[in-house]
């Protein structure tokens, strides 16, 4: 049997790497995707003051420190039962949908929009962000750097840092209020953001919708995939980032369970495979029947694409309107096809930008009411929707206030499954009679690049002795020595 090896994959957040397994015939038996590394926050948070939680995990990773500490600020909120203010909760999330706007615009333009913008088939050293400059223009690069600096910028003002944030390391509000002179800077700063999202939408359109075999490799079967779909959705079941509860469909779109954060372990379970780090989430009441998807499978997909189909609308008008486009264009809700994460970052590019600006307006967003007295520790559940999907924080606390147990499930963790699936299905729809190129594995890579994935954040939990592989190279870069352990 023949193995093919993609070692590093890249363009993502952390390390991977896939291995195709090919039969005799030359054709795909079977693909895995394997998570090496591991990073153990769950257990180092065990003992440490509650207030250190929200500074401390959002070292998890450098590209979600918002989400980990907005996620653990409201676990903390839950564990000290205590309500943030109006003013808190509004800075909160327009600080999170800040972290929204450079996130989303880091991942079109610098990791999964290369494919699109460059070609799948283009040479490697052409597919990246300087591939889409040297496409689409210099102008554009810079407006792309401004917009991701201004996402940037407006989390540092409100967080105190722009990439790991300490505002709301304190139960029941945010440390700082924000200024007239501030709020006229930000509103400066995200009234082009709104455009810039619009402009991205179009380019999306120019690009991929306006030509046919881009539109036929979204919609063609290695790469669509049935699953469950779960998101956070409001009081309407319209996409919220920051708040609300947790809403999950089936295949067919059919609301499947809607839960509140203290209520996830009745509905998410996590099966252990030996051969990689990262646990497998699967919805409790249907159960796990391998890596298959269907409406008897409980694999379930989060993010981007997860929540627009969780939701029934976005809460904002010109989002809205991109979403109602996006179904009519693909044939309905739900859309299965998982090169479709791409359109729909974009969807929610536009609401970040169109819900910061109705923040950011909002005449209660520079009064100093930010802080409600927090009352005594005890359990708390906290969950935010990271841009790569749900994020939970449960924390368990002593008298002491000190951590006793902690249990993250990170969006990569959930889509871990599907991410599997996906690049199992790429690789057998792709890879035919032994016939393989550098594009037809960058095409398999783009089945888990539309993800977004971050295996930094998803592998958090120490189990025994983490394994370690060390290649040796001369000074003509041959292999001299691999040593293990």
């Amino acid at each position: 049997m023949k193995e093919i090896v993609i070692n590093p994959i890249t363009r993502l957040e952390g390390h991977g790497k896939i291995t195709i397994f090919l039969n005799d015939k030359g054709d795909v038996e079977n693909a895995y995707l394997q998570v090496p590394e591991l990073r153990g926050f769950e257990k180092f948070c065990e003992g440490r003051r509650a207030e250190d939680l929200p500074i401390i995990t959002t070292r998890i990773c450098g590209v979600c420190p918002v989400a980990h500490h907005m996620a653990s600020a409201k676990a903390l909120d839950a564990a000290f039962n205590v309500e943030p203010t109006e003013t808190a909760k509004k800075l909160r999330e327009l600080e999170y949908v800040a972290y929204y706007i450079y996130d989303h615009i880091l991942h079109f333009y610098f990791l999964g929009g290369p494919d699109f913008v460059v070609g799948p088939d283009a040479p490697p050293e052409k597919r990246n962000v300087l591939g889409v400059i040297e496409k689409a223009g210099l102008e554009i690069g810079k407006e792309v750097i401004k917009h991701r600096a201004y996402g940037q910028k407006i989390t540092g003002m409100l967080g105190g840092r722009p990439t790991h944030p300490v505002s709301a390391c304190v139960p029941g509000g945010i440390a700082k209020a924000l200024s007239e002179e501030e709020r006229r800077e930000i509103e400066t700063m995200i009234r082009s953001c709104v455009e810039f999202a619009k402009f991205t939408l179009k380019l999306f359109d120019d690009i991929v919708l306006k030509n046919a075999d881009y539109v036929n490799l979204v919609k063609s079967e290695p790469y669509a995939l049935k699953t469950y779909y779960m998101g956070t959705v409001d009081k309407n079941n319209h996409v919220n980032f920051y708040d609300g509860k947790v809403r999950v469909v089936d295949p067919n779109g059919k609301e499947f369970v809607k839960f509140a954060p203290s209520e996830y372990l009745d509905v998410i379970e996590e099966h252990v495979e030996p051969w990689t780090y990262v646990k497998l989430p699967y919805l409790k009441k249907v159960g796990w029947n391998g890596f298959v998807d269907g409406p008897e499978s409980g694999i379930y997909r989060v993010g981007p694409l997860g929540r627009l189909n969780a939701a029934e609308g976005m809460a904002t008008p010109l989002a809205n309107e991109e979403y109602k486009r996006m179904y009519k264009t693909l044939g309905g809700k739900p859309v299965h096809a998982t090169l479709a994460f791409h359109w729909a970052r974009l969807i929610e590019l536009l609401y970040a930008a169109e819900r910061a600006l109705e923040l950011i307006t909002d005449p209660g967003i520079t009064r100093k009411d930010i802080k409600n007295k927090p009352g005594k520790p005890g359990e708390g559940v906290g969950i935010v929707e990271a841009a790569r999907g749900t994020l939970i924080h449960h924390y368990i606390l002593d008298e002491k206030a000190l951590a006793k147990k902690v249990n993250l499930i990170v969006a990569t963790t959930h889509n871990a499954p599907g991410i599997c699936m996906s690049i199992k299905n790429a690789a057998k729809g792709l890879i035919r009679n032994g016939k393989v190129s550098d594009g037809i594995l960058n095409m398999v890579e783009m089945a888990f690049r539309a993800y977004d994935p971050c295996f930094a954040c998803a592998t958090h939990f120490a189990v025994g002795e983490m394994p370690l592989e060390v290649e040796i190279y001369d000074s003509e870069k041959r292999l001299v020595k691999t040593l293990r352990r």
